[in-house]
């Protein structure tokens, strides 16, 4: 599993990590954001959806809908908030097993979904850095993004 650390400054260097995650992404690709509150998973999310869409595209958290589907210019997006998921079942009726086949999925609280979590995917854990704004980004690829991960050094 091919690790790599990203340090994020502040949240235009993890604005710049979402573009250029999004110009790297595939239909099938299924990405894992993790980190606590605050965190920057939104941000990430924003911009990697604004990247493949529109830069004016209103991108609002799916914290309560749990789950926001755009028309990307290279397949569908799906942006699953998974928070509030009661049980990993709960999301097959959120479209999952569509958005894993032929979309791109983006999915805050991703060990919401336990086992049916696809093997193949890119995690990407977000822990604080040394300073109030800055950011350590953790990518770890599960198969499919080994190559494309060094693109991004």
């Amino acid at each position: 599993m091919p690790t790599h650390i990203i340090h994020l400054a502040d949240e235009a260097a993890t604005t710049a990590l979402g573009r250029k995650l999004a110009a790297l992404a595939r239909p099938g690709d299924v990405i894992a954001l993790h980190g606590t509150l605050g965190m920057g998973k939104s941000t990430l999310a924003r911009a990697f959806i604004r990247a493949l869409t529109d830069e004016a595209e209103e991108v609002p958290s799916p914290t309560f809908t749990l789950v926001q589907m755009y028309e990307g210019t290279n397949g569908d997006l799906w942006h699953f908030d998974l928070y509030r998921l009661d049980k990993p079942e709960d999301a097959f009726e959120l479209g999952i097993e569509d958005a894993f086949a032929e979309g791109v999925s983006l999915i805050e609280w991703p060990d919401r979904l336990g086992r049916l979590m696809p093997r193949g995917r890119l995690e990407i854990h977000l822990h604080p850095g040394h300073k109030t704004t800055s950011r350590k980004a953790e990518l770890i690829s599960h198969g499919q993004w080994d190559d494309r991960l060094e693109e991004l050094k």
